[in-house]
């Protein structure tokens, strides 16, 4: 039986628009006076991010239709499950808590593995509204990817890869992703499932169709899908400053030279053991001398010696200085970095690049190569540095608290789906604590009163929040909960009967042979 939405359910968010809002009483904590507008809300905060969540969704809908059919709504279905729902976040319970107990999920599970919208104009379409925010100029671009665990090699994807959250080699789903980093906000603006090489021999011919895998796609190391992701939001003008990434992406000195040609400044990890040169080494291929084949790879040939990044970090020349990175809520986080301008070197010949050293708590030192102007500060290496602490908050909060741990995708498209939806709640979050913040600037003696650098911003989790009260979930009567279970033993009832009689139309069973 499909469902209808009915005109309530599609005007969700006006009608929680419309409720009589209960104002704010003044309550003092440690003699502050906790008022929304002095910390940056505005004082109708619940019904703001309810408006605010209907408007974003108008925003992608021209994104999540196909040629032939619209139904977004079943993204504002499955985006408000995601925002408001704290577990067991599924297709069937998400339109069961959001529609109604009549709801199975089979229209949104439709809608998310199999309906083919493009998880790509999503994506684009938050790299645009970006770019029109000038407060998101000039931020941080970090790639990086993040896996999940998974039982079996079936799901899309999967197989047996590194999965960096366990360290180990896993049978998992990995995910490449792009995100984007300003000033407290941090959004998803780029992603793809890597598919390993084994999932395009002629096995994983059936797989790739059934899971809407697309025909044309062919095998990509992860290290290119990334650069592809990288020039994809050059071209779609998100003012991005710099590309942060991990030693994955870093080590390859292919890559880094591909952004270098691009124009595009980046600071990328490197390992301990990665080879630089302190002079500049003369490239080339040595002419050949004596007997033997002529020589045809090149070298370097002015006797330069290179050293390994972990024996610079114990010169004890090496000047080093304290830099804070930022304000942490246990005050400032600084940490002990040095700077030096060394060459690397690979088949295309020899390049200046600057190698920051930042050491860590615990003692050990990390290496990043960057090909910024000579003449940048040690601060501003460093501050690029410590922005990858943001691309970990983008895959916290998708996992955290929305639903990501609890996704589980066979599907190509669903993955895509689900990690679209996911973008636009970061982007709505994100919106949000913008917009609030210049309509409504906290109040500067509050810093003062409290003896702090800087005031907390609101956090997704603090959105969610306010979105539980102003779109409250359905909750189950008594008759409606008997009526639930009754329709899932009927269902239980039917399956049985149908795998009876296709056992019954194959004959008696066979007797096992030993």
């Amino acid at each position: 039986m499909g469902v209808f939405y009915s005109r309530s359910t599609l005007r969700m968010v006006e009608e929680a628009s419309d409720r009589e809002m209960t104002p704010v009483v003044e309550e003092r904590a440690g003699g502050v006076l906790l008022v929304p507008e002095r910390w940056g809300l505005p004082s109708d905060g619940t019904r703001d991010a309810a408006r605010r969540l209907r408007r974003v969704w108008n925003l992608f809908r021209p994104c999540l239709r196909t040629r032939t059919r619209d139904a977004s709504r079943h993204a504002l279905v499955y985006l408000r499950g995601v925002l408001t729902m704290d577990a067991k976040r599924n297709y069937a319970n998400i339109a069961r808590r959001v529609n109604g107990v009549d709801d199975d999920g089979q229209n949104l599970q439709h809608f998310m593995s199999d309906s083919p919208w493009r998880a790509r104009a999503v994506f684009d379409k938050v790299q645009a509204l970006a770019a029109l925010r000038p407060e998101l100029r000039g931020g941080v671009l970090t790639l990086d990817e993040t896996g999940k665990k998974r039982s079996g090699t079936k799901s899309a994807g999967a197989a047996r890869q590194y999965l960096g959250r366990h360290g180990k080699v896993e049978v998992c789903q990995v995910g490449v992703m792009l995100g984007y980093y300003k000033k407290d906000c941090w959004l998803l603006v780029d992603a793809e499932l890597y598919l390993p090489e084994t999932w395009f021999d002629e096995g994983h011919a059936d797989l790739r169709r059934r899971w809407h895998i697309p025909p044309e796609r062919a095998f990509k190391s992860k290290v290119e899908i990334g650069l592809e992701m990288v020039l994809r939001a050059k071209e779609n003008g998100l003012p991005f400053a710099v590309l942060c990434c991990d030693t994955l992406y870093g080590r390859s000195a292919w890559f880094r030279r591909a952004l270098d040609a691009e124009g595009i400044t980046y600071l990328a990890k490197v390992p301990s053991n990665t080879l630089v040169y302190l002079e500049k080494p003369e490239v080339g291929v040595p002419e050949k001398t004596g007997r033997g084949r002529k020589p045809e790879r090149p070298r370097v040939l002015n006797g330069v010696e290179p050293v390994r990044v972990r024996e610079l970090a114990e010169n004890p020349n090496l000047e080093w200085r304290e830099v804070t990175v930022r304000q942490a809520e246990r005050g400032p986080l600084s940490h002990p970095c040095a700077a030096l301008r060394v060459w690397t070197v690979d088949e295309s010949g020899a390049a200046e690049e600057w190698l920051l050293i930042r050491r860590e708590e615990d003692g050990d030192c990390s290496y990043s190569l960057s090909n910024a102007p000579e003449d940048t500060p040690l601060e501003t290496l460093a501050l690029w540095r410590s922005a990858r602490y943001f691309a970990e908050r983008t895959f916290q909060d998708a996992k955290t608290e929305l639903g990501w741990d609890e996704f589980v995708a066979l599907k190509y498209r669903a993955w895509m789906h689900h990690t679209a939806i996911d973008a636009i709640a970061l982007w709505f979050v994100a919106e949000t604590k913008l917009d609030w913040a210049k309509r409504h600037p906290p109040d500067p003696g509050l810093r003062r009163q409290l003896g702090v650098e800087e005031l907390p911003t609101v956090s997704v989790a603090n959105v969610r929040e306010m979105l539980k009260e102003a779109l409250p979930l359905k909750r189950l009567s008594q008759r409606e909960a008997m009526r639930l279970v009754l329709k899932h033993l009927y269902g239980r009832a039917r399956a049985t009967r149908s795998r009876l009689k296709k056992r019954r139309g194959k004959g008696p069973p066979r007797e096992p042979t030993r």
